[in-house]
């Protein structure tokens, strides 16, 4: 898969704790962007944050959260990205948990395997 120039891209900004029959809703929607066939997602676990209901999650020694903040970024055409969003957003509504989905411009400049070069 090859993806250069204008692409974007999606932000998942969930809760740790949030789950999808079972599993972490983090893992079930990066498991549905491969399936879908998405360039690729990454899960970023934050140390802090709040979301609409304005309470604090925090990795602070003295107030231990186990529901620190996750974002989970994905990247590709808008094409792409456009499709999968029904998917991603049942997953989510699905869950019954908050969340923020938000989409953005990205200037893709490289994206390759690493594999060994020929």
């Amino acid at each position: 898969m090859r993806i250069t120039g204008e692409g974007k891209l999606l932000r998942i900004f969930i809760g740790e704790s949030d789950t999808h029959h079972g599993h972490a809703l983090y893992d079930v929607i990066v498991r549905k962007a491969r399936e879908i066939g998405l360039a690729g997602a990454t899960v970023w676990r934050g140390v802090e944050g709040y979301g609409a209901a304005s309470r604090i999650h925090t990795a602070k020694i003295l107030r231990l959260s186990e529901d620190l903040p996750i974002v989970i970024e994905i990247v590709d055409s808008e094409d792409k990205i456009r499709s999968a969003l029904p998917d991603l957003e049942a997953l989510i509504e699905a869950s019954g948990c908050g969340g923020l989905v938000t989409l953005e411009r990205a200037e893709v400049i490289r994206y390759t395997h690493g594999g060994t070069p020929t």
